[in-house]
């Protein structure tokens, strides 16, 4: 019962409180945030003592439901007995009323005897020995069977008033004992159930507060549909892994594209068509032998573009901003018709699937004047023509670049390619890339800017050894318990509002750290390997405590919520460099 008021006082209390490494890319491949990552810390904290706590209730409501049953098996059994005791009783009272004459005449024999002569009266009186012999034989026989007779009907009216008192002594005590194991059965319930519902409750909160901190995070890592016509064809320096910050050791994490990375890639079509690969070509290395090239679609089909109107197949293509028509200039036409195949069978299925397709990246950029030049003439030489799948239009995704693997994706019934980008498979990453081919900005870049420009003081993605120390410490503290994420938000999140409460320190992470195999603060080397599926499979960190491996994806994970400013990964598909 102690432990149980323990648990109870426990639970009480809960409600009360909660309201890889190289040098030429040829050999590799807050704020809002820490407000809702301590709402979470603190929900989830909640949520696993009100969880501890109830354990204990649920096994003590089992432990009881059990020896309830059993005392009422007892009972039963008990309830049988008294009666065949009682049954018993009745009887033997019955009986008793006969004893008792007997033993009246017993005792009254008994008492006369005792004033009889003396025995040496007897002796006296008696006429020869023989018959002294036989009186006092006598009389100590019948003295004898008297007190034995007066003894056990004693014995018997002094067991039938124990047996009587017995019997109601045990009803009332398992009666009373039924009812307090019922009653405490009862309350355990109704606190278990009081639990359950405020865990619930604290895992919807929870769920909620998870998907604001992932909207929140986007703003960070800028997770969003790129093409070419969205950003400079200059690159930021600062970006490159030739650059110098001015301190060693240095550490810098560099994404191989950016988000998606299904579909087409703008620059891999571009380096295509620098090799020689004509429009149909390229469009069946990033849709796949499945999809139908139609050539003779009706170009007067409908578009309604949304703030605009409708325009013609034809003439909605013409206006479509995605690719530069500069590229071709640089051998780089059969990539611009490429293009266009794309945009009008995206089009089509979005109109298909919405009714209407919007003017902005979130679909495809367009703009109320023809593009003009090489582009127009892309869009002429491949009038009608759409990419079909399963008879219908369909939806073509593209994006600037893919790092060199196209994720494989699925529309209408049918599935894309999944490939590595290159001119030989995967043999061929980095160095025969196509979109190496083409010199894209994005493929091999270290971010440390929003996609609004904002760098938090920040001119460079380097890290000095204690800030990335500090993110290993964190993904060693996350790959052993996923639930520590919300304490994991980076330190100084002012760039992106107020700080965030309950995220943990670098010398708290490293406490964490400690109880996970010991806690990092200086990096040798890093080394990265990578699946086939086209992500960075694993970072092995050599440390002060030797070889760390981390799980790519948990890394790219827990970088992301850790690293300062607005340095963030684009993709899952990664390089660590160290200087």
């Amino acid at each position: 019962m102690l432990k149980s008021k323990k648990t109870l006082c426990l639970l009480f209390a809960i409600f009360v409180c909660c309201g890889f490494l190289f040098r030429n890319v040829e050999l590799v491949k807050a704020d809002e945030l820490e407000d809702i990552a301590r709402q979470i810390a603190e929900l989830e904290k909640a949520k696993q003592q009100s969880e501890d706590a109830t354990k204990p209730l649920e096994a003590e409501v089992t432990r009881l439901e059990q020896k309830i049953t059993n005392i009422q098996t007892s009972l039963a059994q008990a309830a049988a007995n008294i009666e065949k005791l009682e049954t018993s009783i009745d009887q033997r009272e019955k009986d008793f009323d006969h004893q008792y004459q007997i033993l009246t005449s017993r005792v009254e024999q008994f008492y006369k005897r005792l004033r009889q002569p003396p025995e040496l009266l007897l002796l006296f009186s008696s006429s020869n020995a023989s018959q002294l012999t036989r009186e006092l034989s006598y009389r100590r026989s019948v003295t004898e069977e008297d007190k034995k007779i007066i003894a056990q009907i004693s014995r018997d009216l002094s067991s039938l008033e124990k047996d009587k008192q017995k019997v109601e002594n045990d009803k009332a005590y398992l009666e009373k004992l039924r009812g307090q194991l019922a009653t405490q059965t009862d309350f355990f319930k109704g606190e278990i159930e009081g639990a359950r519902a405020y865990q619930e409750d604290l895992s919807q909160k929870i769920t909620e507060l998870t998907q604001k901190q992932k909207e929140l995070l986007a703003k960070k890592t800028a997770t969003f549909q790129i093409s070419v016509g969205n950003v400079p064809l200059a690159d930021d320096p600062a970006s490159r892994p030739d650059y110098n910050p001015g301190f060693s050791p240095a550490f810098a994490a560099f994404s191989f594209g950016a988000p998606h990375f299904k579909g087409m890639s703008q620059y891999g079509a571009f380096g295509r068509a620098k090799e020689g690969q004509l429009v149909e070509e390229i469009l069946k290395a990033y849709y796949g032998n499945g999809v139908e090239i139609k050539k003779d679609y009706d170009p007067n089909t409908q578009i309604n573009v949304e703030g605009y109107g409708n325009f013609s197949l034809e003439d909605y293509a013409k206006r479509i901003y995605e690719m530069p028509g500069s590229w071709g200039d640089e051998n780089g036409m059969e990539a611009l018709k490429a293009q266009a195949v794309a945009a009008r069978s995206y089009a089509l299925a979005r109109m298909q699937s919405s009714g209407s397709i919007c003017a902005s990246e979130s679909c495809q950029v367009f703009k109320s004047e023809p593009k003009g030049g090489n582009w127009e003439a892309a869009v002429d030489a491949t009038r009608g023509w759409v990419l079909m799948a399963n008879g219908q239009p369909f939806s073509a995704w593209y994006a600037s670049t893919s790092g060199g693997y196209q994720e494989s994706y699925s529309f209408n019934g049918y599935s894309t390619p999944g490939f590595w980008d290159t001119k030989n498979g995967r043999s061929g990453w980095t160095s025969d890339a196509y979109e190496k081919i083409a010199d894209s900005p994005w493929f091999y870049k270290g971010w440390y800017k929003t996609r609004g420009g904002t760098s938090c003081g920040r001119s460079h993605p380097w890290l000095s050894q204690e800030e990335m120390a500090d993110i290993v410490n964190a993904a060693i503290v996350y790959s052993s318990d996923e639930s520590s994420q919300s304490h994991l938000s980076q330190e100084d999140s002012s760039c992106f509002g107020e700080a965030i409460p309950d995220t943990w320190s670098k010398d708290q992470l490293k406490s964490e750290a400690n109880g996970h195999g010991g806690a990092v603060t200086s990096i040798s080397s890093v080394s990265i390997t990578y699946s086939e599926d086209g992500t960075t499979s694993q970072v092995v960190f050599n440390t002060n405590r030797g070889a760390v491996p981390i799980d790519g994806q948990k890394f790219y994970k827990v970088f992301n919520l850790r690293a300062p400013g607005a340095i963030h990964l684009t993709s899952g598909l990664f390089n660590i460099e160290k200087k």
